[in-house]
Protein backbone atom coordinates (compact mmCIF):
# COMPACT_ATOMS: atom_id res chain seq x y z
CA UNK A 1 0.00 0.00 0.00
CA UNK A 2 2.69 2.38 0.78
CA UNK A 3 4.39 1.68 -2.66
CA UNK A 4 1.40 2.47 -4.31
CA UNK A 5 0.81 5.42 -2.46
CA UNK A 6 4.79 6.60 -3.22
CA UNK A 7 4.13 6.06 -7.40
CA UNK A 8 0.85 8.09 -7.03
CA UNK A 9 2.80 10.92 -5.74
CA UNK A 10 5.70 10.58 -8.22
CA UNK A 11 3.54 10.59 -10.96
CA UNK A 12 1.78 13.60 -9.76
CA UNK A 13 5.02 15.35 -9.39
CA UNK A 14 5.68 14.18 -12.96
CA UNK A 15 2.55 15.59 -14.50
CA UNK A 16 2.54 18.66 -12.87
CA UNK A 17 5.95 19.76 -12.98
CA UNK A 18 5.27 19.37 -17.19
CA UNK A 19 2.21 21.62 -17.19
CA UNK A 20 4.02 24.04 -15.00
CA UNK A 21 6.70 24.10 -18.01
CA UNK A 22 3.80 24.03 -20.64
CA UNK A 23 2.19 26.88 -19.21
CA UNK A 24 5.17 29.61 -18.50
CA UNK A 25 6.53 28.42 -22.14
CA UNK A 26 2.73 29.50 -23.30
CA UNK A 27 1.73 32.42 -20.93
CA UNK A 28 4.78 33.51 -18.78
CA UNK A 29 6.86 34.11 -21.43
CA UNK A 30 4.60 35.63 -23.71
CA UNK A 31 4.01 32.89 -26.13
CA UNK A 32 0.46 34.58 -27.05
CA UNK A 33 0.94 38.31 -26.74
CA UNK A 34 4.16 39.11 -29.24
CA UNK A 35 5.43 40.89 -27.32
CA UNK A 36 9.76 41.31 -27.80
CA UNK A 37 9.77 38.36 -30.12
CA UNK A 38 8.97 37.42 -33.58
CA UNK A 39 5.62 37.58 -34.69
CA UNK A 40 5.47 34.06 -36.61
CA UNK A 41 8.94 34.01 -36.82
CA UNK A 42 9.48 37.15 -38.89
CA UNK A 43 11.31 39.78 -37.90
CA UNK A 44 10.12 43.78 -37.48
CA UNK A 45 10.60 45.41 -40.35
CA UNK A 46 12.85 47.84 -38.77
CA UNK A 47 14.75 44.57 -38.15
CA UNK A 48 14.66 43.07 -41.31
CA UNK A 49 16.96 45.62 -43.30
CA UNK A 50 19.86 44.61 -41.37
CA UNK A 51 19.41 41.18 -39.80
CA UNK A 52 19.21 37.75 -41.12
CA UNK A 53 16.03 35.45 -39.98
CA UNK A 54 17.63 34.25 -37.14
CA UNK A 55 18.41 37.89 -35.77
CA UNK A 56 22.23 37.77 -36.21
CA UNK A 57 23.72 40.98 -37.88
CA UNK A 58 23.77 40.46 -41.78
CA UNK A 59 28.30 41.51 -41.28
CA UNK A 60 30.29 40.97 -38.16
CA UNK A 61 31.95 43.94 -36.76
CA UNK A 62 35.93 43.55 -37.65
CA UNK A 63 38.30 46.71 -36.51
CA UNK A 64 41.37 44.67 -37.03
CA UNK A 65 41.74 46.30 -40.63
CA UNK A 66 40.53 49.53 -40.40
CA UNK A 67 43.19 50.05 -37.31
CA UNK A 68 46.14 48.32 -39.24
CA UNK A 69 45.55 50.57 -42.07
CA UNK A 70 45.13 53.58 -40.26
CA UNK A 71 47.74 53.35 -37.57
CA UNK A 72 50.64 53.92 -40.07
CA UNK A 73 49.27 57.40 -40.96
CA UNK A 74 48.93 58.59 -37.48
CA UNK A 75 51.99 60.51 -35.89
CA UNK A 76 53.03 61.70 -32.47
CA UNK A 77 53.21 65.41 -32.63
CA UNK A 78 55.70 66.90 -29.40
CA UNK A 79 56.13 70.22 -28.98
CA UNK A 80 58.79 72.45 -27.05
CA UNK A 81 59.22 76.47 -26.03
CA UNK A 82 63.09 76.41 -24.63
CA UNK A 83 63.58 77.89 -21.33
CA UNK A 84 64.41 81.59 -21.46
CA UNK A 85 65.93 83.85 -18.19
CA UNK A 86 63.12 86.46 -17.17
CA UNK A 87 64.36 89.80 -16.28
CA UNK A 88 63.84 91.78 -13.54
CA UNK A 89 63.77 95.20 -14.54
CA UNK A 90 59.89 95.13 -14.37
CA UNK A 91 58.62 98.88 -15.05
CA UNK A 92 56.11 100.35 -12.35
CA UNK A 93 56.62 97.63 -10.54
CA UNK A 94 54.39 99.38 -7.78
CA UNK A 95 51.22 98.44 -9.97
CA UNK A 96 51.53 94.96 -10.06
CA UNK A 97 48.60 94.38 -7.77
CA UNK A 98 50.21 92.75 -5.08
CA UNK A 99 51.11 94.79 -2.03
CA UNK A 100 53.41 91.73 -0.34
CA UNK A 101 55.69 91.37 -3.31
CA UNK A 102 56.13 95.06 -3.96
CA UNK A 103 57.12 95.44 -0.73
CA UNK A 104 59.39 93.00 -0.43
CA UNK A 105 60.32 92.23 -3.87
CA UNK A 106 61.32 95.75 -3.89
CA UNK A 107 63.24 95.53 0.10
CA UNK A 108 65.15 92.40 -1.30
CA UNK A 109 65.61 91.97 -4.74
CA UNK A 110 64.74 88.77 -6.16
CA UNK A 111 67.12 86.70 -8.02
CA UNK A 112 67.37 85.71 -11.51
CA UNK A 113 63.96 83.59 -12.29
CA UNK A 114 63.51 81.19 -15.18
CA UNK A 115 60.95 80.81 -17.16
CA UNK A 116 60.28 76.61 -17.47
CA UNK A 117 60.79 74.42 -20.75
CA UNK A 118 57.52 74.22 -21.92
CA UNK A 119 56.50 71.14 -23.80
CA UNK A 120 52.95 69.31 -24.97
CA UNK A 121 52.27 66.44 -26.52
CA UNK A 122 49.32 65.53 -29.49
CA UNK A 123 48.61 63.53 -32.34
CA UNK A 124 47.94 64.10 -36.34
CA UNK A 125 47.09 62.68 -39.15
CA UNK A 126 49.02 62.32 -42.33
CA UNK A 127 46.98 63.17 -46.11
CA UNK A 128 49.37 62.75 -48.12
CA UNK A 129 52.28 61.49 -49.72
CA UNK A 130 54.34 64.34 -49.81
CA UNK A 131 54.12 65.27 -45.91
CA UNK A 132 51.10 67.37 -45.45
CA UNK A 133 49.97 66.28 -42.07
CA UNK A 134 46.36 68.00 -40.22
CA UNK A 135 46.31 68.07 -36.41
CA UNK A 136 44.15 70.43 -34.02
CA UNK A 137 45.43 74.14 -34.18
CA UNK A 138 45.78 74.31 -30.16
CA UNK A 139 48.29 71.37 -30.29
CA UNK A 140 50.60 73.54 -32.09
CA UNK A 141 49.82 76.78 -30.58
CA UNK A 142 52.05 79.83 -29.80
CA UNK A 143 53.22 80.02 -26.01
CA UNK A 144 51.06 82.71 -23.97
CA UNK A 145 53.80 85.42 -25.01
CA UNK A 146 53.38 84.74 -28.59
CA UNK A 147 56.81 82.56 -29.12
CA UNK A 148 56.57 80.03 -31.68
CA UNK A 149 56.82 76.29 -30.73
CA UNK A 150 59.32 73.63 -32.30
CA UNK A 151 57.22 71.15 -33.37
CA UNK A 152 58.44 67.10 -33.84
CA UNK A 153 57.15 64.67 -35.78
CA UNK A 154 57.58 60.92 -35.11
CA UNK A 155 56.20 57.95 -37.57
CA UNK A 156 54.52 55.25 -35.91
CA UNK A 157 57.29 53.13 -36.26
CA UNK A 158 58.97 55.34 -34.20
CA UNK A 159 62.84 56.21 -36.07
CA UNK A 160 61.95 58.76 -38.20
CA UNK A 161 61.44 62.03 -36.62
CA UNK A 162 60.56 65.32 -38.57
CA UNK A 163 60.78 68.87 -37.91
CA UNK A 164 57.36 70.09 -38.78
CA UNK A 165 56.59 73.61 -40.11
CA UNK A 166 52.72 75.14 -39.54
CA UNK A 167 51.34 75.74 -43.70
CA UNK A 168 48.14 77.54 -41.91
CA UNK A 169 45.98 77.78 -38.71
CA UNK A 170 42.11 78.22 -38.39
CA UNK A 171 41.21 78.75 -34.50
CA UNK A 172 37.49 78.78 -35.49
CA UNK A 173 37.74 75.24 -36.07
CA UNK A 174 40.78 74.48 -33.69
CA UNK A 175 42.52 72.92 -37.19
CA UNK A 176 46.00 73.70 -38.31
CA UNK A 177 48.09 72.22 -41.26
CA UNK A 178 51.30 71.35 -40.99
CA UNK A 179 54.20 70.17 -43.14
CA UNK A 180 57.16 67.96 -43.13
CA UNK A 181 60.08 67.15 -45.33
CA UNK A 182 59.31 63.56 -46.82
CA UNK A 183 58.16 61.52 -49.53
CA UNK A 184 56.17 58.16 -50.18
CA UNK A 185 54.94 58.85 -46.72
CA UNK A 186 51.94 56.11 -45.45
CA UNK A 187 48.86 58.95 -45.68
CA UNK A 188 44.84 58.23 -44.50
CA UNK A 189 42.17 58.65 -47.18
CA UNK A 190 38.81 60.79 -46.18
CA UNK A 191 35.59 59.14 -45.87
CA UNK A 192 32.13 61.30 -45.73
CA UNK A 193 30.92 62.90 -42.10
CA UNK A 194 27.53 63.85 -43.93
CA UNK A 195 27.13 59.68 -44.02
CA UNK A 196 28.00 59.05 -40.93
CA UNK A 197 25.07 58.08 -38.87
CA UNK A 198 24.06 57.61 -34.97
CA UNK A 199 25.22 54.41 -33.65
CA UNK A 200 27.09 53.52 -36.36
CA UNK A 201 31.02 52.09 -35.06
CA UNK A 202 34.03 54.34 -34.94
CA UNK A 203 37.49 54.30 -33.76
CA UNK A 204 39.62 56.95 -32.51
CA UNK A 205 43.71 56.92 -33.15
CA UNK A 206 46.13 58.56 -31.21
CA UNK A 207 48.99 58.63 -28.61
CA UNK A 208 46.77 59.60 -25.60
CA UNK A 209 49.26 59.93 -22.44
CA UNK A 210 52.87 59.46 -24.46
CA UNK A 211 52.00 55.90 -24.90
CA UNK A 212 52.48 54.23 -28.23
CA UNK A 213 49.81 54.55 -30.84
CA UNK A 214 46.53 53.50 -29.30
CA UNK A 215 43.00 52.53 -30.90
CA UNK A 216 40.01 52.48 -29.46
CA UNK A 217 36.56 52.18 -30.25
CA UNK A 218 33.20 53.38 -29.70
CA UNK A 219 29.79 54.66 -31.31
CA UNK A 220 28.59 57.73 -32.64
CA UNK A 221 25.88 58.85 -30.33
CA UNK A 222 25.04 62.66 -31.87
CA UNK A 223 26.03 64.90 -34.39
CA UNK A 224 26.20 68.63 -34.85
CA UNK A 225 27.06 69.18 -31.62
CA UNK A 226 28.18 72.33 -29.83
CA UNK A 227 29.79 72.91 -26.84
CA UNK A 228 31.76 76.52 -27.00
CA UNK A 229 35.30 75.32 -26.79
CA UNK A 230 36.48 77.12 -29.88
CA UNK A 231 35.22 80.31 -28.62
CA UNK A 232 38.27 79.95 -26.42
CA UNK A 233 40.94 80.57 -29.51
CA UNK A 234 38.45 82.18 -31.55
CA UNK A 235 35.71 85.23 -31.86
CA UNK A 236 34.19 83.53 -34.66
CA UNK A 237 34.13 79.73 -33.69
CA UNK A 238 32.74 77.09 -35.81
CA UNK A 239 31.47 74.03 -34.21
CA UNK A 240 29.55 71.13 -35.64
CA UNK A 241 30.77 68.21 -33.90
CA UNK A 242 30.47 64.54 -34.09
CA UNK A 243 30.21 63.21 -30.33
CA UNK A 244 31.30 59.79 -30.08
CA UNK A 245 32.17 57.21 -26.52
CA UNK A 246 35.62 55.70 -27.80
CA UNK A 247 37.75 56.78 -25.32
CA UNK A 248 39.79 59.80 -25.88
CA UNK A 249 42.54 61.12 -23.50
CA UNK A 250 45.04 63.91 -23.07
CA UNK A 251 47.76 63.42 -26.11
CA UNK A 252 44.31 62.06 -28.44
CA UNK A 253 44.51 65.70 -30.05
CA UNK A 254 44.31 66.01 -33.46
CA UNK A 255 44.39 62.27 -34.22
CA UNK A 256 41.99 60.67 -36.06
CA UNK A 257 38.22 59.32 -36.12
CA UNK A 258 37.83 56.92 -38.42
CA UNK A 259 35.04 54.51 -39.92
CA UNK A 260 35.38 50.79 -40.23
CA UNK A 261 36.55 51.05 -43.43
CA UNK A 262 39.59 52.57 -42.14
CA UNK A 263 38.90 56.18 -43.66
CA UNK A 264 39.17 59.31 -41.96
CA UNK A 265 35.82 60.42 -40.61
CA UNK A 266 36.72 63.67 -38.00
CA UNK A 267 39.70 64.77 -36.05
CA UNK A 268 39.50 64.21 -32.49
CA UNK A 269 39.64 67.75 -30.71
CA UNK A 270 38.07 67.75 -26.90
CA UNK A 271 36.51 65.93 -24.39
CA UNK A 272 33.38 66.89 -21.88
CA UNK A 273 34.82 65.72 -18.52
CA UNK A 274 35.18 67.74 -15.32
CA UNK A 275 38.23 65.91 -14.64
CA UNK A 276 40.13 66.55 -17.19
CA UNK A 277 40.70 63.52 -18.76
CA UNK A 278 38.25 60.93 -20.80
CA UNK A 279 34.78 60.59 -18.92
CA UNK A 280 32.14 59.16 -21.33
CA UNK A 281 31.78 61.78 -24.37
CA UNK A 282 34.48 62.85 -27.30
CA UNK A 283 33.98 64.78 -30.25
CA UNK A 284 35.57 65.33 -33.32
CA UNK A 285 35.45 68.00 -35.99
CA UNK A 286 33.71 66.41 -39.12
CA UNK A 287 36.17 65.21 -42.27
CA UNK A 288 34.17 67.36 -44.46
CA UNK A 289 34.67 70.34 -42.60
CA UNK A 290 38.51 69.20 -42.46
CA UNK A 291 38.75 69.03 -46.50
CA UNK A 292 37.22 72.27 -46.69
CA UNK A 293 40.05 73.84 -44.18
CA UNK A 294 42.60 72.02 -45.54
CA UNK A 295 42.16 72.73 -48.81
CA UNK A 296 41.99 76.44 -48.49
CA UNK A 297 44.63 76.28 -46.27
CA UNK A 298 47.21 75.00 -48.62
CA UNK A 299 46.09 77.07 -51.56
CA UNK A 300 45.04 80.13 -49.84
CA UNK A 301 46.90 79.97 -46.95
CA UNK A 302 43.68 80.74 -45.33
CA UNK A 303 40.40 79.63 -45.07
CA UNK A 304 37.43 81.16 -47.40
CA UNK A 305 33.72 80.57 -46.16
CA UNK A 306 30.69 80.94 -47.87
CA UNK A 307 28.28 83.41 -46.79
CA UNK A 308 24.50 83.00 -46.91
CA UNK A 309 23.83 86.51 -45.84
CA UNK A 310 21.12 85.66 -43.22
CA UNK A 311 20.93 85.95 -39.35
CA UNK A 312 18.60 83.41 -37.69
CA UNK A 313 17.96 81.29 -34.63
CA UNK A 314 16.78 77.52 -33.47
CA UNK A 315 13.04 76.83 -33.28
CA UNK A 316 13.95 74.49 -30.79
CA UNK A 317 12.08 74.55 -26.49
CA UNK A 318 14.01 77.88 -26.00
CA UNK A 319 12.67 80.10 -28.59
CA UNK A 320 9.56 78.04 -28.79
CA UNK A 321 6.58 80.40 -27.27
CA UNK A 322 8.35 83.48 -29.25
CA UNK A 323 8.27 81.45 -32.33
CA UNK A 324 4.29 80.35 -31.43
CA UNK A 325 3.68 84.28 -31.48
CA UNK A 326 4.89 84.54 -35.08
CA UNK A 327 2.75 81.50 -36.59
CA UNK A 328 5.59 79.09 -36.53
CA UNK A 329 4.71 75.89 -35.18
CA UNK A 330 8.07 73.33 -36.54
CA UNK A 331 10.15 72.14 -33.93
CA UNK A 332 12.81 71.29 -36.77
CA UNK A 333 15.18 73.98 -38.61
CA UNK A 334 16.14 77.24 -38.22
CA UNK A 335 14.01 80.53 -38.38
CA UNK A 336 15.22 83.20 -40.50
CA UNK A 337 15.28 86.17 -38.20
CA UNK A 338 16.90 88.67 -41.15
CA UNK A 339 17.75 88.44 -44.55
CA UNK A 340 21.31 91.03 -45.52
CA UNK A 341 20.40 92.86 -48.86
CA UNK A 342 23.89 92.09 -50.44
CA UNK A 343 23.93 88.35 -50.06
CA UNK A 344 22.76 85.27 -51.45
CA UNK A 345 19.64 84.87 -49.96
CA UNK A 346 18.36 88.04 -50.62
CA UNK A 347 18.77 87.41 -54.77
CA UNK A 348 16.87 83.60 -53.87
CA UNK A 349 13.77 85.03 -52.73
CA UNK A 350 14.78 83.88 -49.10
CA UNK A 351 12.57 86.51 -46.17
CA UNK A 352 12.61 86.46 -42.61
CA UNK A 353 10.22 84.40 -40.78
CA UNK A 354 10.96 81.70 -43.11
CA UNK A 355 12.48 78.11 -41.51
CA UNK A 356 15.05 76.90 -42.86
CA UNK A 357 14.69 72.61 -43.48
CA UNK A 358 17.13 71.33 -45.68
CA UNK A 359 20.39 72.15 -47.35
CA UNK A 360 21.00 69.89 -50.26
CA UNK A 361 18.46 67.51 -49.37
CA UNK A 362 20.13 66.87 -45.79
CA UNK A 363 17.54 67.47 -42.90
CA UNK A 364 18.80 70.76 -40.59
CA UNK A 365 17.84 70.07 -37.12
CA UNK A 366 19.74 73.14 -35.49
CA UNK A 367 21.81 76.22 -36.02
CA UNK A 368 24.85 74.26 -35.28
CA UNK A 369 24.36 71.80 -38.26
CA UNK A 370 23.33 75.27 -40.38
CA UNK A 371 26.83 76.78 -39.59
CA UNK A 372 28.64 73.08 -39.41
CA UNK A 373 27.35 72.69 -43.19
CA UNK A 374 27.70 75.95 -44.72
CA UNK A 375 31.30 76.00 -42.98
CA UNK A 376 32.10 72.93 -45.41
CA UNK A 377 31.42 75.67 -48.28
CA UNK A 378 33.14 78.63 -49.76
CA UNK A 379 32.50 81.86 -52.08
CA UNK A 380 31.14 80.60 -55.29
CA UNK A 381 29.37 77.46 -54.32
CA UNK A 382 26.29 76.62 -54.78
CA UNK A 383 23.28 75.38 -52.24
CA UNK A 384 19.91 74.37 -52.54
CA UNK A 385 17.84 75.60 -49.30
CA UNK A 386 14.74 73.98 -48.70
CA UNK A 387 12.44 76.55 -46.45
CA UNK A 388 9.12 76.96 -44.40
CA UNK A 389 6.67 79.66 -45.59
CA UNK A 390 3.10 80.22 -44.30
CA UNK A 391 2.73 76.83 -43.83
CA UNK A 392 3.82 76.01 -47.65
CA UNK A 393 8.15 74.20 -48.72
CA UNK A 394 10.01 76.05 -51.52
CA UNK A 395 13.29 75.31 -52.48
CA UNK A 396 15.89 77.79 -53.75
CA UNK A 397 19.48 77.67 -55.37
CA UNK A 398 21.59 80.11 -53.71
CA UNK A 399 25.25 81.26 -54.98
CA UNK A 400 27.23 81.66 -52.24
CA UNK A 401 29.43 85.05 -51.59
CA UNK A 402 32.39 86.39 -49.63
CA UNK A 403 31.34 88.04 -46.55
CA UNK A 404 30.99 91.76 -47.26
CA UNK A 405 32.35 94.47 -46.03
CA UNK A 406 35.20 93.20 -44.72
CA UNK A 407 38.52 95.19 -43.71
CA UNK A 408 41.05 95.22 -46.46
CA UNK A 409 44.13 96.48 -44.98
CA UNK A 410 46.90 95.91 -47.44
CA UNK A 411 49.57 98.66 -46.02
CA UNK A 412 51.00 99.54 -42.15
CA UNK A 413 50.75 103.43 -43.66
CA UNK A 414 47.20 103.61 -43.34
CA UNK A 415 46.26 101.01 -40.76
CA UNK A 416 46.42 103.84 -37.34
CA UNK A 417 43.69 106.35 -40.03
CA UNK A 418 41.54 102.64 -40.62
CA UNK A 419 41.88 101.67 -36.90
CA UNK A 420 41.14 105.61 -35.02
CA UNK A 421 45.04 105.01 -33.33
CA UNK A 422 48.85 105.83 -33.03
CA UNK A 423 50.93 102.86 -33.22
CA UNK A 424 54.12 102.16 -32.77
CA UNK A 425 56.42 99.00 -32.31
CA UNK A 426 57.91 98.28 -29.22
CA UNK A 427 61.54 97.74 -29.62
CA UNK A 428 63.97 95.08 -28.83
CA UNK A 429 65.33 96.33 -25.04
CA UNK A 430 61.72 97.24 -24.09
CA UNK A 431 60.32 94.08 -25.24
CA UNK A 432 62.98 92.23 -22.99
CA UNK A 433 61.97 94.24 -19.98
CA UNK A 434 58.25 93.66 -20.52
CA UNK A 435 59.18 89.43 -21.01
CA UNK A 436 57.70 89.67 -24.80
CA UNK A 437 59.17 88.59 -28.32
CA UNK A 438 58.10 92.01 -29.89
CA UNK A 439 54.87 93.78 -30.00
CA UNK A 440 52.61 96.72 -31.56
CA UNK A 441 51.96 100.24 -28.36
CA UNK A 442 48.61 102.06 -29.14
CA UNK A 443 50.18 105.52 -28.53
CA UNK A 444 46.51 107.17 -29.06
CA UNK A 445 43.22 106.63 -29.29
CA UNK A 446 41.16 108.80 -31.74
CA UNK A 447 37.80 110.30 -30.81
CA UNK A 448 35.36 108.21 -32.38
CA UNK A 449 37.54 105.94 -34.17
CA UNK A 450 37.15 102.14 -34.51
CA UNK A 451 38.93 101.32 -31.16
CA UNK A 452 37.34 104.16 -29.47
CA UNK A 453 33.75 101.68 -29.28
CA UNK A 454 36.11 98.97 -27.54
CA UNK A 455 37.23 98.63 -23.86
CA UNK A 456 41.05 99.09 -25.00
CA UNK A 457 43.06 101.53 -23.35
CA UNK A 458 45.49 104.02 -24.62
CA UNK A 459 48.94 102.04 -23.60
CA UNK A 460 47.96 98.72 -24.69
CA UNK A 461 50.60 96.15 -26.30
CA UNK A 462 49.37 93.90 -28.94
CA UNK A 463 51.66 90.91 -28.97
CA UNK A 464 48.86 88.72 -31.27
CA UNK A 465 45.81 88.97 -32.80
CA UNK A 466 43.24 85.91 -33.60
CA UNK A 467 46.54 83.84 -32.08
CA UNK A 468 49.09 85.20 -34.70
CA UNK A 469 52.14 86.52 -33.33
CA UNK A 470 52.47 90.16 -33.65
CA UNK A 471 55.90 91.93 -33.30
CA UNK A 472 55.62 95.23 -36.06
CA UNK A 473 53.07 97.20 -36.77
CA UNK A 474 53.67 95.46 -40.27
CA UNK A 475 52.90 92.08 -38.79
CA UNK A 476 49.63 93.63 -37.56
CA UNK A 477 48.56 95.01 -40.78
CA UNK A 478 49.14 91.76 -42.63
CA UNK A 479 47.28 89.45 -40.02
CA UNK A 480 44.33 91.91 -39.90
CA UNK A 481 44.40 91.58 -44.15
CA UNK A 482 44.19 87.83 -43.89
CA UNK A 483 41.49 88.02 -41.74
CA UNK A 484 38.10 86.88 -43.99
CA UNK A 485 36.11 87.59 -40.92
CA UNK A 486 35.09 91.07 -39.78
CA UNK A 487 35.66 90.22 -35.72
CA UNK A 488 39.05 89.37 -34.69
CA UNK A 489 40.67 89.25 -31.31
CA UNK A 490 43.13 91.13 -29.82
CA UNK A 491 45.79 89.84 -27.27
CA UNK A 492 48.19 91.81 -25.48
CA UNK A 493 49.35 93.77 -21.81
CA UNK A 494 49.58 96.49 -20.25
CA UNK A 495 52.91 96.98 -19.28
CA UNK A 496 53.32 97.79 -15.16
CA UNK A 497 49.70 95.22 -15.14
CA UNK A 498 50.37 91.38 -14.43
CA UNK A 499 48.64 89.15 -16.76
CA UNK A 500 47.44 88.55 -20.12
CA UNK A 501 44.38 90.70 -21.62
CA UNK A 502 41.89 89.94 -24.56
CA UNK A 503 39.64 91.88 -26.22
CA UNK A 504 37.00 90.99 -29.22
CA UNK A 505 36.91 93.79 -32.05
CA UNK A 506 34.04 93.91 -34.67
CA UNK A 507 36.46 95.78 -37.37
CA UNK A 508 33.21 96.26 -39.67
CA UNK A 509 31.85 98.62 -36.72
CA UNK A 510 28.78 96.80 -36.70
CA UNK A 511 27.32 95.20 -33.02
CA UNK A 512 27.31 91.83 -32.06
CA UNK A 513 24.04 89.92 -32.58
CA UNK A 514 22.48 87.27 -30.30
CA UNK A 515 21.43 85.21 -33.80
CA UNK A 516 24.20 83.20 -35.57
CA UNK A 517 25.18 85.23 -39.06
CA UNK A 518 26.13 83.03 -42.13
Amino acid sequence: MKLKQLLLVIAVSVVSAFAGVFLYGKFARGGTSGIGAPTDGKLPANYAAFFDSNGTAAEPTDFTKASQSAIPAVVHIKTKIPAKKLSNNLPNRGRSGDPFDDFFGDMFGVGPQIQPEQKASGSGVIISQDGYIVTNNHVVSDGADGVAPEIKVTLNEGRKVYTAKVVGRDPSTDLAVLKVDATNLPYMIYGNSDDAKIGQWVLAVGYPFNLEATVTAGIISAKGRNIGINAQQSVSPVESFLQTDAAVNPGNSGGPLINTNGQLLGINSAILAPTGTYAGYSFAIPVNIVKKVVNDIIKYGDVKRGYIGITYSPTDQQNAQSLRAKGIQTDAGVYVSGVSDNGGAAKAGIKAGDVITKINGTDITSVNQMGGTIASAQPGDKVKLSYLRGGKEYTSDITLTAKPNEVKITASGVLSDQLGVDLANVDSKRAAQLHIQGGVEIKNIRANGLLSKSRIDKGFVITSVNGQPVKSVDDLAKVLAASRSGAVQFNGIYPGYSGQYSYQINLNGDGNDDDSSY
